[in-house]
């Protein structure tokens, strides 16, 4: 399981690189583009602050916040995307990427909520 969580925090690391590169390459819309290089970045942020978290609770808050953070990217790059400037295979590639973070998010914090009793 550790390999798992250790792969969920790489795959956040890459997709904030990737967003970072695309970012940079955007011109007119920087308002958009920082919200977006902040909330996809916010992601593997809270992902390596809860493998310090200091209870079981503020590991599963830690990932709530990054779940959230996932679906704040996702807004951004639609509003991207809507005022073209991202491709639609940009898009896709993008939304895909953060929607495969998102889920293994969700799950990982299905389990630890369901472990939450289990600590003693």
């Amino acid at each position: 399981m550790g390999s798992t969580k250790n792969q969920l925090r790489e795959d956040s690391i890459t997709f904030a690189l990737t967003v970072s590169d695309l970012c940079d390459s955007i011109k007119g819309c920087s308002i958009f583009t920082n919200q977006l290089l902040r909330a996809s970045s916010s992601i593997g942020a809270n992902l390596h602050e809860a493998r310090y978290a200091q209870s079981r609770a503020d590991f599963i808050s830690k990932l709530e916040i990054a779940l959230k953070e996932s679906f704040e990217t996702d807004y951004w790059l639609e509003l991207l995307f809507r005022k073209n400037k991202l491709s639609e295979e940009q898009y896709r590639y993008l939304r895909s990427q953060c929607g495969s973070i998102r889920r293994r998010l969700i799950a990982s914090i299905t389990t630890a909520k369901s472990q939450k009793g289990k600590d003693k």
